[in-house]
């Protein structure tokens, strides 16, 4: 999968900096996956969810929440967002 953009991952690493090998582990698994539908993806992240478009994959042990739309026949994953866990508890991502 390509991913777009890893920028976002970079620039929240640096305010988090815990978060960095979680994240980059997360981008690994992610450049090498051939995703074609939900249940590939599941499979490699059990924990993942689809929350309306967005797929949610939990990072670092569940301190993280990486919202990502995924485009399985372009093999690509568009970051939407990057946060802790109680960013995301917030819920303001969903209206952004």
């Amino acid at each position: 999968m390509h991913i777009i953009s890893r920028k976002a991952l970079r620039e929240f690493w640096e305010i988090h900096p815990a978060a960095e090998l979680p994240l980059r582990q997360w981008e690994a698994v992610v450049r090498r996956a051939e995703w074609r539908d939900w249940a590939d993806l599941k499979a490699t992240y059990g924990s993942a969810d689809q929350v309306q478009e967005f797929v949610v994959f939990n990072i670092g042990g569940n301190k993280y929440r990486l919202i990502a739309t995924v485009g399985y026949r372009k093999a690509k994953i568009y970051i939407h967002d990057v946060l802790t866990h109680k960013e995301y508890d917030r819920g303001t991502w969903k209206s952004d």
